[in-house]
């Protein structure tokens, strides 16, 4: 494996690393009071929009679409250091418009969306003239197994009739939210896997009801997390994303890659919390000298970078096995990076947090929201023990 980045990857580092330097980092506390003084909060601040007019003007605008003419037409493993790099700032994903949940309904859309679908939807995506959400998890069943979702969704003559109630429905508060992804059952006597369909939902649908919106650990996200109710919802059949009992295909499409972009954008979040314990223990003295001076700190500071490093080896393996020899080829080595890596993340982040001290679980630092952040992507796209699950099927297959 060569470890060396592309010419691509190179000059778009280059430019990314001045941007969030530039633009990023210093709009992070004026994006929140923007957002603090919004009429609705869930708007998307000025400074954001303004942030993305220069992300185009740079050509750093959907990085993340590896699917020819859509995107920058990066490999995953030339988008690998990119996403890290952004993914030290919780806003600047969003910036380059490479934020979830768009980036998976983007990519399932280019994948299986219908020339028709496209045009409608993926392309004011792509140009970030809408936002999108996705409903997939529910409140009453454990919705890390897919099999269990009880939502339905019924044809009735050149319609289909949507019912059921969802959660953690990301992005659909955003008032520039105009599609919902939504999987339900089709056909419950089905094989297993061919029971669950995706059809596109219109936001302005009659009988869709945000019930609340869910925060995380006490943080409200911008784009919201919605508990939402679909009760008789009408849409044409023509909506249906790839053919009845495609649904539970088309999430593990879109579940994978989304699993390699957390990942890759945990290391940029341990790598900033990593610099900033570095920066804290030099300059914060107690006891007669910098806590830097104090051994376990230094161990604090040794082993996250013998852990990141890590991680971001996995992470690179993982990317060049889908780039080489597809999804599949590489499942062992996505659900390890999916949970090694918010692992990883969370422990660099609590260390950093430590070392701050009561300022770390503050507002007056990032710290506390990528604790919480850290935190909950343990849980979303299936919690940690699904995909250890998995892996350990996998390697026992090889001894059967």
């Amino acid at each position: 494996m060569d470890f060396s980045y592309s010419p691509r990857t190179r000059d778009l580092l280059g430019k990314l690393e001045s941007f969030m330097d530039e633009y990023v980092y210093p709009a992070e506390r004026v994006f929140d009071a923007q957002i603090a003084a919004n009429d609705n909060p869930h708007e998307q601040p000025q400074v954001m929009r303004d942030m993305q007019v220069k992300a185009r003007e740079s050509g750093l605008w959907n990085l993340f679409m590896t699917h020819d003419g859509l995107g920058a037409g990066l490999t995953n493993l030339e988008y690998a250091p990119l996403a890290e790099v952004v993914g030290r700032s919780i806003i600047g994903n969003e910036a380059i418009n490479c934020s979830a949940p768009d980036t998976g309904n983007m990519e399932i859309l280019a994948m299986y969306g219908s020339e028709k679908q496209r045009q409608q939807w993926l392309k004011p995506l792509l140009d970030c003239t809408i936002r999108s959400a996705f409903a997939m998890t529910e409140p009453a069943v454990a919705s890390s197994d897919a099999t269990n979702i009880t939502s339905t969704i019924v044809r009735d003559g050149d319609e289909y009739v949507l019912n059921g109630r969802k959660w953690y429905t990301s992005g659909i508060l955003d008032p520039d939210c105009k599609l919902i992804i939504f999987m339900g059952k089709s056909d419950p006597q089905a094989p297993t896997y061919r029971q669950q369909s995706m059809i596109l939902v219109p936001r302005d649908t009659p009988g869709i009801e945000v019930l609340r919106d869910l925060p995380m650990f006490g943080f409200r996200d911008r784009l919201g997390h919605g508990e939402v109710q679909f009760t008789d919802v009408r849409v044409p059949a023509e909506n249906m994303l790839g053919a009845e009992g495609d649904g539970f295909a088309i999430a593990q499409g879109r579940l994978g890659p989304g699993r390699m972009h957390y990942a890759m954008r945990a290391i940029g979040m341990a790598e900033r919390a990593l610099d900033m314990m570095c920066q804290r223990s030099l300059e914060r003295i107690a006891f007669g000298g910098p806590l830097a001076d104090r051994g376990v700190v230094r161990e604090w500071i040794a082993r996250s970078r013998i852990e990141i490093d890590q991680i971001r080896l996995l992470v690179l393996k993982s990317a060049w096995l889908i780039d080489n020899y597809g999804n599949a080829a590489a499942r062992s080595e996505v659900a390890a990076i999916k949970v090694a890596a918010m692992e990883v993340a969370h422990t660099v982040v609590d260390r950093a947090v430590q070392t701050y001290g009561a300022a770390g679980v503050s507002d007056d630092t990032v710290l506390a929201r990528l604790y919480a952040i850290t935190r909950a992507l343990q849980i979303a796209d299936g919690p940690n023990e699904v995909h250890l699950r998995t892996i350990a099927r996998l390697e026992l297959k090889k001894h059967k």
